[in-house]
């Protein structure tokens, strides 16, 4: 009797595996593509590689790329310092990005086609990378030279630094968008002294001291004070500083431009929103065909002589409900394009920035216009 029970029992408990189907398998490279696409972040991307050699083989074909830097490094001190200095400013000696190394375990993703490492991968001084990155804190960090240069077909690139360059007070907002060819092609720069709430607007508004004016009558026009209590000279260095930041990052994007051939569109940000350089496919084939001229004093790329165009408001309130106390305007583009059509201007300055700055900036370019003018440098 428990001869003809054991068969059946052995069957139960050690049953034939049945045939599976991996269904993720059959799905068709350009769909994976379209998700890694949306994906975009380059570390996710390296995580992505070790999952398998299918992926390792599809994710260099992607198109769409955002690499997020960890940290600036000052040339003169690549060792001596890591994460965000947000003191630093675009009058401090050139600095270099780099991406740090994602932590252990992920050691794995320096198998992303062949031995050269997408992001190296170390802590604790312990790096099995090829050598060309920074030591900093026990992790290997790589440049976004370094890490783009296994991708072949990027069409789209987002770089997005830690912070600005600019170091502004908390209140203060100061925000520009530069287009770049093989030079500048306009910039955009808005500003203003504090962003205050809608409820405190009275209390100002009545103070005899308020700065810009901000107490006084609004005609249209800039009042005297702001000649006098130091509010221009303070819109001059907002706006020389935007230029000098965009400069600088516009010299350091020669490399990856030069490299990536297939590129369409590049912007280089930041996570605080203060600044971003935009290149589209036309300017990247520009820089490429006619290189850069740089700056003697430093490393970054020569501004031109520069037309400006300035608009002020002592206080300017945004859809959201918010206040900006002394809101200002500049549109810059090089003195050569002064003979292009005026009506090309509400183009490039309306859409330069997102809501609700968007709409700061279509108001201020009602009121009255003031011109400037500044040489190269």
């Amino acid at each position: 009797m428990m001869s003809s029970i054991r068969p059946d029992l052995t069957t139960r408990i050690h049953p034939e595996p049945p045939h599976t189907v991996d269904h993720f398998d059959l799905l068709p490279d350009s769909l994976l593509l379209s998700i890694f696409n949306i994906i975009g972040d380059v570390k996710t991307l390296g995580r992505c590689c070790v999952v398998s050699k299918r992926f390792q083989t599809l994710i260099p074909q992607v198109e769409n790329v955002v690499v997020r830097v960890d940290c600036v490094i000052s040339d003169d001190d690549a060792t001596s310092a890591s994460g965000t200095d947000k003191s630093r400013t675009p009058f401090s000696s050139f600095f270099r990005l780099v991406v740090g190394g994602i932590v252990k375990p992920i050691q794995a993703i320096g198998q992303f086609l062949g031995h050269k490492r997408l992001l190296t991968v170390g802590t604790n001084g312990n790096s099995d990378g090829d050598g060309d990155g920074e030591q900093l804190g026990g992790v290997t960090h790589h440049s976004p030279t370094q890490v783009l240069k296994n991708f072949s077909d990027i069409r789209f690139l987002k770089i997005e630094l830690p912070s600005g360059e600019l170091g502004i007070e908390d209140d203060v907002l100061l925000k520009w968008r530069a287009d770049f060819g093989s030079t500048l092609d306009n910039c955009v720069m808005l500003g203003a002294c504090s962003v205050i709430d809608k409820q405190n607007m009275q209390n100002l508004a009545s103070s005899e001291n308020s700065y810009d004016g901000i107490g006084g009558e609004d005609n249209g026009s800039i009042p005297e004070s702001f000649y006098t209590n130091g509010g221009l000279k303070l819109r001059v260095v907002w706006t020389i500083s935007s230029l000098i930041a965009a400069s600088a990052r516009h010299y350091l994007l020669q490399p990856i431009i030069s490299e990536h051939k297939t590129l369409d569109s590049l912007v280089l940000t930041d996570a605080d929103g203060q600044g971003m350089l935009c290149m589209n496919k036309e300017q990247l084939e520009e820089l490429r065909v006619k290189p850069l001229s740089a700056s003697s004093a430093s490393k970054r790329t020569l501004v031109p002589a520069l037309n400006m165009k300035l608009w002020y408001a002592p206080y300017l309130e945004l859809p959201d409900g918010r206040v900006l106390k002394g809101a200002t305007l500049v549109a810059i583009r090089p003195s050569e394009q002064s003979g292009q059509k005026e009506g090309s201007d509400g183009s490039w300055v309306s859409s330069a920035f997102e809501e609700p700055y968007g709409t700061a900036v279509r108001m201020l370019v009602k009121r009255r216009t003031y011109c400037l003018e500044m040489n190269s440098f």
